[in-house]
């Protein structure tokens, strides 16, 4: 059962309890209980249920008072993709906005035990256990939804503004909650989490110093959430309903690798070599690196490489992976192998640059790519931005 500590700690007003949370605190637990008694999501471990149960009265309370978050996170999935809930498609007509809709059910329970669980972290959307378990809580929900009452603390969002100086302190601890503790963000952010717990001694009190500076700088620095937008784009979206206005940028110059290997390759950005030693000649011979030397050793014992140049970044690098790119000048190309690893690519940090997977799949480069235990290609294929964004975060939105 989830504990009232553990429910207060995904609140806006945590700690204090305020009038509303027993009564939301109970719904969630009424979930689990559900879950349990029903036979619910039998894949899972208990406590993953709970984390998920309670991301999902998190949506439920938001969209009873409008909180925002929801709203926001719909308002740039239809800007960035046309439609409304990722994987879901909506039917156009049948969704309503501002109240709970049960493909918005359906997406929260996915990501809830998707990004909880590691052994199930890449898994089918469309999954039936997934569909069912979602559904019977959706109606759990629906029944509740005319009687249940306005959250107080998920209120913090309104009548707010970016500039104001009133609002400076609000706003700061607006952005504290979506960042730690707010239902939408934190199933994405669990794993960069882990990633930064796993550099200091949280043991020692100087670890516990270091791994609060650490998450002060992550929360300038990291995007966060399952569209992988950063703190300040998240307060833009959900405070004035727009994301903030880019800075002008500097003049870009184009690097000097850029018109050496373009000319090398026909005016090609990406060339594919199958081992070490023609990527080392590629360097010598295409870019004018010194002769006789063994350059990037660190890739020494590597195969399947993919070289990509960007007019004003310079190069990148990826290892191992070409096999899964059915570029039209990629010889290494394997479309059986391709089908157990491309998913690889969207879903794993640090696999595929960002830069490069955004070009192969912009190009439909990707064919095979799929939910583990599916042929559903379409799926991905339509949504494979967000699945990036969602399981890479850092890795695919950072520079």
């Amino acid at each position: 059962m989830i504990t009232m500590q553990q429910f207060l700690l995904r609140q806006p007003a945590a700690p204090e309890e305020t009038s509303t949370d027993k009564y939301y605190f109970s719904l969630a637990n009424r979930l689990v209980e559900t879950a349990a008694r029903e036979g619910l999501f039998p894949s899972y471990p208990v406590k993953v249920v709970e984390r998920t149960a309670m991301a999902v009265i998190g949506y439920y309370q938001d969209v009873i008072c409008d909180a925002g978050v929801w709203r926001s996170f719909i308002t740039e999935c239809r800007r960035l993709y046309g439609h409304t809930v990722p994987f879901y498609d909506d039917g156009a007509d049948d969704y309503m906005d501002y109240e709970l809709n049960r493909i918005d059910v359906r997406f929260m329970v996915w990501y809830g035990l998707s990004m909880n669980f590691e052994d199930r972290r890449v898994w089918n959307p469309f999954d039936r256990e997934i569909l069912h378990g979602a559904d019977v809580w959706w109606k759990i929900l629906d029944d509740a939804y005319d009687e249940s009452p306005m959250p107080e603390d998920f209120r913090m969002t309104h009548e707010l503004e970016m500039h104001a100086k009133e609002d400076s302190d609000a706003i700061y601890k607006l952005g504290n909650w979506l960042f730690m503790h707010c239902y939408l963000m934190t199933p994405a952010y669990a794993l960069t989490l882990s990633e930064i717990a796993s550099r200091v001694d949280l043991s020692k009190e100087e670890g516990m110093r270091e791994f609060q500076e650490l998450m002060e700088r992550s929360m300038g620095e990291d995007p966060t959430g399952p569209l992988a937008l950063y703190l300040r784009e998240w307060l833009y979206l959900i405070i004035e309903g727009k994301l903030p206005r880019e800075k002008n940028k500097e003049p870009e110059v184009e690097h000097k690798y850029y018109t050496a290997f373009t000319k090398a390759t026909g005016g090609e950005i990406v060339k594919f070599f199958s081992s070490y030693e023609e990527l080392n000649s590629f360097f010598i011979l295409a870019l004018g690196w010194k002769e006789g030397e063994e350059h990037l050793p660190q890739m020494k014992g590597h195969h399947d490489f993919i070289l990509m140049v960007n007019k004003t970044k310079g190069m990148l690098l990826a290892r191992d992976i070409a096999r899964c790119i059915s570029h039209p000048q990629n010889p290494m190309y394997d479309k059986e192998y391709a089908r157990l690893h491309a998913m690889e690519l969207l879903s794993e940090r640090g696999c595929c640059p960002g830069d490069l997977l955004k070009y192969v799949c912009e190009n439909g480069w990707l064919p095979d790519a799929v939910f583990p235990g599916t042929d559903d290609h379409d799926t991905v294929a339509r949504n494979w931005d967000f699945i990036a964004r969602c399981y890479l975060q850092q890795y695919y939105r950072g520079d």
